[in-house]
């Protein structure tokens, strides 16, 4: 990674730059077997698609606030990238009523219909599927974002001093999130292309790091898993060996 990489979109065209190919984040889903596995390229296409339905479609602008109420999934770091490359601060699990935008996940509809502004919906199928029947009052993700460009260009340059990401109730700039994440990579020997299992969730900057922030700031890639209590050890196990993770959290 660059040192001059000073937002979590800039450590993604690092990382695009330096190795398209490798993976990124591989996605498990204990409760439906799900497995995903995203290369730095095909993650960084579902993220400019994204922030062309952010900046486009929904409007958002710099500033404004996004309520993200989603599960550590590899979806919701898709949304946590695409906010960082518009310039939206990213409130994980924030209080929709509060929030300029919501996207939500298929439990938390009711609560998210609090937002007055634009709701987005995930119906967090395997393969990215969408709802059977789209939500009242809510635009279908999985509908809406395929037609998107598979490039990005911000309408106004990203503030990397300015506010970022909110989690458990903590505000960092994206600044902060780049150097808090290479700081976290270094606390726990997470060198240059480390392989971080995390079963941990998104709510707090712990599960944000080692899920996400963490393989963006040291070249490395994540295996993220959902449910992984339903997992027994020795499936745990082989699932270290045959994945090479290198680290887990």
């Amino acid at each position: 990674m660059n040192a001059t990489d000073r937002t979590p979109a800039d450590l993604l065209r690092s990382a695009l730059a330096a190795d398209p190919g490798r993976p990124l984040v591989t996605f498990y889903d204990d409760a439906t077997g799900e497995r995903v596995e995203l290369s730095v390229a095909t993650f960084a296409n579902w993220v400019a698609k994204t922030a062309n339905l952010l900046q486009g479609d929904l409007a958002a602008e710099p500033g404004d606030r996004l309520a993200l109420l989603l599960p550590a999934h590899w979806q919701s770091a898709v949304w946590l990238l695409a906010c960082a490359s518009v310039g939206v601060v990213a409130e994980v699990g924030g209080d929709p009523a509060g929030a300029d935008l919501v996207v939500s996940g298929p439990d938390t509809l009711e609560e998210a219909r609090a937002c007055s502004g634009e709701r987005v919906a995930l119906a967090l199928r395997p393969l990215g599927g969408r709802f059977p029947q789209p939500p009242a009052g809510f635009a279908d993700y999985a509908v809406e974002v395929p037609g998107q460009g598979d490039r990005f260009a911000p309408f106004a340059p990203v503030d990397a001093d300015g506010p970022g990401l909110v989690a458990g109730g903590e505000e960092l700039s994206y600044a902060a999130v780049v150097e808090r994440a290479r700081e976290d990579a270094v606390k726990r020997g997470w060198g240059e292309g480390a392989r971080v299992l995390s079963g941990l969730g998104y709510e707090t900057w712990e599960g944000l790091s080692a899920g996400l922030y963490g393989a963006l700031a040291t070249g490395g890639s994540v295996v993220l898993c959902r449910n992984l209590d339903r997992l027994s050890q020795a499936a745990l196990e082989q699932r270290i060996e045959s994945e090479r993770v290198t680290h887990t959290a």
